[in-house]
């Protein structure tokens, strides 16, 4: 069940009890009186700031928050006016404000734009690899919020150009340093496709805070070498994202993803910014924010055009046609569809970098079923999904995704046999795998075949299912 968006009136602001819980950053009490003044429950408070209720609820017991990423988040989810945001100690954004507090003219005066350094952008960075690798209370119990990435998406837009990217540590830090994390990307990315998120994605945080942390505080670098060395380490936490979105870590995921479009966008690399905001696309439309994930798609696709990363550009226009096909807006969906197909046909693959090599036809093939499933035609998304499976071979988890697919649009089509058979092809995979993405589709399918449980092959395929993944509840 959705929840109603959480409305602070702007005489929240003004009342001073809560003035005096943003003065002592006692989270708690701003919680409490929030709760007091709007009839806001534990479960929309979170679900405003990206909280899990749990969480809130021991916020409300006592617990206190430091943590600057999560007081950050909770001022963005309860739209605090900047006053409210100096009084707790965060930067004003500089935008209008519409509340009676009392404040002296010198703090309006500072109620300026402040401009984001890549020192704190790695200062942030370095934070959530730390709180992740620590198992740190406050990064495990981030709920994914759709406004978090519009916020991240805006900023990459509308920020000014990156400064420099110079450091003067005791570590000179050279090709050779920044060779060897992209090496280490390319090997996880491989685990990643073969055996799923949840196989190296504690080694890959592990390896950012242990091995890269130091690397980005204690080196010496110049502007050329920096910003290889950001765009390096941004790929690495892009593909650390990936990572717990497949495992459902997607607070986590959208930390990292967040923190990656930031180092991306210190680096000056446009092309990598591009595949982070489809990324961001992807995982908020897995989730069912089909708006959120049409924006953020649109961002891809014009900055892989500013790129000039044409194979980019047609990634962008079918995870745009997916976001529409979950709001069921058929038209639009067709169209971006054909617009990403028109557009990879004249792409020149020999520019693309090397993490683009997974966008093939087949994968636009499986995009096309998924877009086609969302809309319920599946004839439609059952063609695609048979041309998807002419695939590389190495990427497992894709075939499992790509399989079940297939079979749950057999399934929607009464052809429960070769449903049952595919199904259990992508069954077998999936045992293989870490990765609740692909156990997500095959529960899917045998949803589908529920209503047919009585027929002897769906109901071993179900017993079947329930062996390898756990009874459902």
């Amino acid at each position: 069940m959705l929840l109603d968006p959480l409305r602070i009136p702007n005489t929240v602001w003004s009342d001073p009890a809560v003035g005096d819980a943003l003065t002592r950053r006692d989270v708690g009490a701003l919680f409490r009186r929030i709760g007091q003044l709007t009839g806001a429950s534990q479960t929309r408070i979170g679900a405003a700031v990206g909280l899990e209720q749990g969480y809130v609820s021991r916020v409300m017991a006592g617990r206190k928050v430091t943590s600057i990423e999560v007081l950050e988040r909770i001022a963005d989810g309860c739209r605090m006016p900047d006053q409210a945001r100096m009084a707790l100690g965060l930067a004003p954004q500089d935008r209008p404000c519409h509340l009676d507090m009392a404040s002296p003219p010198k703090q309006r005066e500072s109620d300026l734009p402040v401009n984001r350094s890549w020192r704190d952008d790695v200062r942030a960075a370095a934070q959530l690899w730390e709180g992740d690798v620590n198992r740190r209370d406050v990064i495990r119990q981030m709920a994914f919020s759709s406004a978090g990435y519009t916020l991240t998406a805006l900023r990459w837009f509308t920020a000014p150009a990156a400064p420099p990217v110079v450091h003067a540590g005791t570590r000179t830090v050279g090709q050779p340093d920044i060779e060897t994390i992209r090496e280490m990307t390319t090997t996880y990315r491989r685990l990643d496709n073969q055996y799923g998120g949840g196989h190296a994605r504690a080694t890959v945080a592990r390896y950012l805070h242990q091995e890269v942390t130091p690397l980005l505080d204690n080196g010496r670098y110049e502007t050329s070498t920096g910003r290889k060395l950001l765009s390096a380490v941004a790929e690495l936490t892009q593909l650390a994202g990936w990572q717990a979105y497949d495992v459902a870590d997607h607070g986590i995921a959208q930390l990292y993803l967040t923190r990656a479009l930031d180092l991306a966008r210190a680096a000056g690399d446009a092309s990598l910014g591009a595949e982070i905001l489809a990324a961001m696309s992807h995982q908020a439309t897995y989730l069912g924010h089909g708006a959120t994930g049409i924006d953020l798609a649109r961002a891809a696709g014009q900055t892989a055009q500013r790129a000039g990363l044409t194979v980019l550009t047609a990634e962008a226009s079918v995870m745009e046609a997916h976001g529409h096909a979950m709001v069921r807006d058929e038209r639009a969906c067709t169209a971006a569809l054909h617009q990403a197909e028109k557009t990879l046909d004249r792409a020149d693959r020999s520019s693309a970098p090397q993490w683009l090599g997974y966008f093939d036809e087949a994968y636009l093939s499986a995009k096309f079923g998924h877009c086609f499933r969302a809309l319920g035609k599946p004839a439609q998304a059952e063609r695609f999904a048979a041309r998807s499976l002419r695939m590389d071979e190495r990427y497992i988890r894709g075939k499992a995704f790509n399989l079940a697919l297939l079979a749950t649009a057999q399934a929607q089509q009464g052809e429960l046999e070769r449903a049952c058979v595919v199904g259990a092809e992508a069954l077998t995979l999936t045992s293989r795998l870490q990765s609740a993405r692909a156990a997500r589709y095959v529960r899917e399918l045998q949803a589908e075949l529920v209503p047919y449980r009585r027929r002897p092959t769906v109901q071993q395929f179900i017993r079947r299912v329930d062996a390898v993944l756990g009874t459902r509840r």
